[in-house]
């Protein structure tokens, strides 16, 4: 994979250029992206080289100064295709919107390129950033899901098609793909990327999010996107409070993920955080309940166009959530919230004493075929409470397929959840070489 942290570093000290990134990452695309179908829509190299990438005297734009001085030194970003682009197609992973053209960025977008990024092109989307598959395939083994929605994004940076890329969490759409593909995903606090023009799923839970190489870069592209205090890589991260939560959930995770997750405890212990078993209440239990309802109810509402004027060409999987949406009640969906808002007060104070909290990924590898994106029932809960999380990778099942770790942190102190996830990341390469 190609480490975003470590690019920018030698574009910095002269060793490279962002011409030489880019073409690197054309060249892997052209070689890879045939069989693995990442990408909805990607520049041409030699468009882009004329009209974006670094020539002598050429600015970056908002910057005043070249690429390689840039925050982001020029790298390739991608978009999962439900971020608006002027300049490229945004079509939504649906037949309704073949060859829209928004007339706008998207605020992530206009900020990424505002420091320095080069938007290569938009990765592949599930329909309309649901559960339906979408064809991409897991890099490590194509006869696997990617996860999803966010299935470009996570199999392009595994792919090592490019070194950043972006996508969204309403139910487990980046954590889980990111685990699958065996690359660090990085979910936010609710908000802390703005979702200005990209398209609503559930507007209490659609979080916007990163995918990286490893912690670092992931927490360095957050930290000049969105000029915020998230570098974690000038120090050594300091040894975490850790919480381990295995959640009522944790029969669903698989002999290898279970393992996997008490083998991260017991290698954080020892490179010298706190960690200690917690049970969750059972307030989170019905909020973790709550979170379905909330994304039914309000995803009917946010396709109301396409439901009303194109209920034909929505696919069968998604036709069956909205047909649920608006099957609940007004007042189903207000009690749902008020769960959700309980459920965020228990967890700030079960997490009074830690800095973040150790849990599955996902419920394990990848599943095989492409007949659905896997299981998000290890992520609808911190997504509801709109936690930040991420995932670490470093560990793989006895099939050689990925699997991630995850860790919580308390919301808004995203910078904390980043470095506590660099220091279990670097424990665990430490540790068995990963």
């Amino acid at each position: 994979m190609l480490s975003a942290l470590d690019l920018a570093r030698r574009i910095e000290a002269g060793e490279l250029t962002p011409r030489a990134v880019f073409a690197r990452c054309v060249e892997a695309i052209a070689a890879r992206d045939n069989e693995i179908g990442a990408f909805a829509v990607y520049l041409d190299v030699w468009e882009r080289a004329v009209g974006a990438l670094e020539d002598p005297g050429l600015a970056a734009p908002a910057l005043g100064g070249t690429l390689a001085s840039s925050p982001l030194r020029g790298l390739p970003v991608a978009f999962k295709d439900i971020f608006a682009t002027a300049d490229l197609p945004t079509q939504y992973g649906s037949p309704i919107y073949a060859g829209f053209r928004p007339r706008a960025d998207a605020a992530a977008v206009a900020l990424t390129r505002r420091a320095g990024g080069n938007v290569l092109g938009k990765t592949v989307t599930t329909e309309m950033a649901s559960m339906v598959p979408a064809g991409t395939r897991n890099p490590h083994n194509l006869a696997h899901t990617p996860g999803g929605s966010s299935s470009g994004s996570a199999a392009a940076v595994a792919a090592a098609m490019l070194p950043l890329a972006f996508g969204t969490q309403t139910a487990g759409s980046v954590i889980r793909p990111a685990s699958f593909c065996g690359v660090a995903g990085y979910k936010p606090s609710y908000r802390l990327i703005p979702l200005v023009g990209v398209k609503d799923v559930a507007w209490h839970l659609d979080t916007a999010g990163l995918f990286g190489a490893g912690v670092a870069d992931i927490a360095f592209a957050a930290a000049v996107i969105l000029d915020r205090d998230l570098w974690i890589d000038k120090a050594e991260p300091t040894a975490p409070r850790i919480a381990l939560a295995r959640t009522h959930l944790w029969p669903k995770a698989s002999a290898a993920m279970q393992n996997a997750v008490e083998t991260a405890a017991r290698i954080a212990q020892a490179a010298g955080a706190k960690v200690t078993d917690v049970t969750l209440p059972k307030e989170l239990e019905d909020a973790y309940a709550a979170q379905f309802v909330i994304q039914d109810y309000e995803t009917f509402r946010a396709l109301a166009f396409e439901y009303d004027r194109h209920r034909d060409l929505i696919g069968r999987p998604l036709h069956e959530q909205l047909d649920r949406g608006a099957a609940i009640s007004a007042d189903a969906y207000d009690a749902a919230r008020r769960t959700a808002s309980r459920g965020r007060q228990v967890f700030a104070d079960t997490m009074a004493d830690y800095e973040v909290m150790l849990t599955p990924s996902a419920p394990g590898a990848a599943p095989r075929g492409l007949h659905t994106t896997g299981d998000p029932a290890f992520n609808r809960l911190w997504t509801l409470l709109g936690t930040p999380c991420v995932n670490v990778p470093g560990f793989f099942d006895g099939d050689g397929l990925p699997l991630g770790i995850q860790i919580v942190g308390r919301f808004g102190r995203d910078r904390a959840a980043l470095e506590a996830a660099l220091f279990v990341e670097k424990a665990i390469r430490r540790k068995v070489g990963a």
